[in-house]
């Protein structure tokens, strides 16, 4: 009888295992399980843990072991206002402001991209993503460049204060109010992209027909259009919130104390309460997961019983109205992802970098070029010993290193991440490709801070040490990167027809060939996106990573390290580097694959 159910059994792990979606899921399931768990764990007891030399020590009276000592201190010292509720709060409001601004600027820019006559829309839907392909910290330095002045910031005087003798006021210069405003600009193409697709296509006979009723326009908007789009709405507000929550580069650039920044200026005396920070950020993403599956199940849906409109009526503006509107959304845009560029291209010029009192004397020879070519370490000249840009060993060391580490995660995310959205494809109703498509999911609600904090404790400990390695960098970017592969491939898979690999396996065709000449080839332009948004990504990513190197080993790291020597051509420079790197390699993946993050909206 044992015998006979020892066959069954193995006879049924024999036939599971026989189908290779089933041996993917199992496989992909312990390696998620293990990248996601295992950081979450270590973090967890670093809370508990005694750090020697640190606060906790202090207040325990020991060297080593556990404590709840950190959550005490944290919570209800005389400190707790300043390292834990005032950064919860601006951690908090950063995210719902950013988001708002996101929604608004980004929803009526689709709007008025999809649904109207306005002038310009090609050109002004390709530059509107341009702050989501750039750096983070782009716009925030930039906002310094114009806003800064000696009187209000004691820094150097700005476009603003060197041009116009205008010293604006130091809520518009620093704090929540320029954070507010850049993280939303960064996360508009969010709501441009996700609601456009909506305005794209939604179906005009149900604005139509209430317009045929007399119904007044604001009453359309309210009960018609907003119902359409909720769902867009609700995945943006998603998106940005989860994202905003771990920002460090805006805060840190614009003054402004949050979670994240006060987890990097707590690290070294506070590691166990910062470690509490982490957790409370990672609270956050789990939240909105939840928040994610709740309204899955409570969305309605919104249809006709008279079919889909072919024709989308366009809303006219006007002869001057639609190029009116079009000239202040291209006098917005231009600041947003042109100047940019621009401002950085002429910072490492500048004699003095972030000054430019020279305009108001019109004194252009004092531009120089001394930042890109002196090829000789000196130490006049406020250089402290660096060669120019294009000599700097440090510089393009670090460039090497961020090709390395974006082709790396690129292809170790692409590849898992396929394969996780192939084998939940096939079994979607399954227990087993439900938790591995949530796990592998789960990072990309986290933020990013958060995952870093995570892993440089795992990778810092005694059992495992990658700290400052780039094999550290590969293996967090691709846990952090899976997600955008992993629903790129389970959406395009789930358009095709089970049939056609059907008819390939009841011709004996392996596996692999079935995969690497049928299904690939049929789907993808998907699956190359699938690889190429971690690639896009790595190359500006910040939080996640400058934890876990030291300064000048990968390009958005090495920006800090010039910033501290007060080289602030240099992270001109690096800026512009960066910025031409993406750019170039987006216009290279449009004109190659013909995708674009703005297609099938109007660009």
């Amino acid at each position: 009888m044992n015998n006979k159910k020892m066959k069954i059994m193995w006879n049924n792990v024999r036939t599971f295992f026989s189908k290779p979606y089933n041996t993917i899921l199992v496989l992909t399931g312990i390696l998620v399980t293990f990248t996601t768990i295992a950081p979450i764990i270590a973090i967890v007891e670093d809370t508990f843990k005694i750090h020697p030399g640190t606060i906790d020590a202090y207040l325990s009276g020991k060297t080593s072991g556990y404590s709840v000592v950190n959550y005490v201190d944290l919570f209800t010292s005389s400190m707790a206002k300043n390292n834990l509720w005032i950064p919860l709060l601006n951690t908090v409001i950063l995210a719902i402001g950013s988001c708002v601004i996101a929604i608004v600027f980004g929803g009526i820019f689709a709007y008025l991209i999809t649904r109207t006559n306005m002038a310009f829309r090609k050109y002004l839907s390709s530059i509107f993503i341009f702050p989501y392909i750039m750096p983070q910290w782009t716009l925030a330095v930039v906002w310094q460049n114009l806003f800064n002045s000696n009187a209000i910031t004691g820094t150097s005087n700005g476009l603003f204060a060197s041009l116009f003798h205008v010293n604006m006021p130091l809520w518009w210069c620093r704090g929540l109010f320029p954070s507010i405003l850049i993280l939303g600009l960064h996360y508009a193409p969010f709501a441009y992209i996700l609601i456009g697709g909506i305005f794209k296509n939604m179906d005009a006979n149900l604005e139509e027909a209430a317009t045929i009723l007399d119904t007044p326009p604001w009453k359309i908007l309210t009960k018609v259009t907003l119902p359409m789009i909720k769902p867009a709405i609700l995945s943006t507000i998603l998106l940005v919130v989860g994202s905003a929550i771990g920002s460090y580069p805006v805060p840190h650039y614009l003054g402004l104390t949050t979670l994240s920044t006060k987890y990097v200026s707590m690290n070294d005396k506070y590691a166990g309460e910062a470690s509490i920070l982490a957790i409370i950020m990672m609270l956050f993403g789990v939240a909105i997961m939840f928040l994610n599956q709740m309204s899955l199940h409570s969305r309605k849906n919104y249809t006709t019983v008279t079919g889909k409109s072919g024709q989308i009526s366009k809303v006219n503006l006007g002869k001057v109205g639609k190029y009116a509107i079009a000239i202040v959304l291209v006098f917005i845009t231009f600041f947003t992802s042109i100047f940019p560029i621009i401002s950085f291209a002429f910072e490492t010029f500048l004699p003095n970098p972030g000054d430019y009192s020279f305009l108001y004397t019109h004194n252009i020879n004092n531009l120089t070029t001394k930042w890109w070519t002196t090829s000789e370490n000196v130490t006049e000249n406020g250089m402290y010993g660096q060669t120019g840009i294009l000599y700097n060993k440090t510089i393009w060391s670090a460039f090497k290193g961020t090709i390395l580490v974006a082709v790396c995660c690129c292809l170790f995310a692409g590849t898992i991440g396929t394969l996780i959205g192939y084998a939940v494809s096939k079994n979607r109703k399954g227990k087993l490709a439900g938790y591995v498509n949530s796990m592998a999911f789960l990072p990309y609600l986290m933020p990013s801070v958060a995952v870093g904090v995570a892993y440089f404790i795992l990778f810092s400990g005694d059992r495992i040490n990658l700290f400052n390695t780039y094999t550290a960098l590969i293996i967090v970017g691709t846990v952090k990167y899976i997600p955008f592969a992993s629903r790129s491939a389970l959406n395009s898979m789930l358009q095709l027809s089970g049939e056609i690999e059907e008819s390939a396996i009841i011709q004996d065709v392996p596996w692999i060939k079935r995969m690497t000449r049928i299904i690939i080839p049929i789907q993808k332009s998907s699956i190359i996106s699938g690889f190429l948004l971690p690639f896009m990504t790595c190359l500006r990513e910040l939080s996640l990573f400058m934890l876990l190197c030291t300064q000048g080993f990968i390009l958005s790291t090495t920006l800090d390290y010039f910033d501290e020597m007060g080289l602030y051509a240099f992270s001109s420079g690096i800026n512009l580097i960066l910025i031409i790197t993406i750019l170039i390699s987006n216009t290279v993946v449009n004109k190659v694959t013909g995708a674009s993050l703005d297609e099938g909206i109007g660009g």
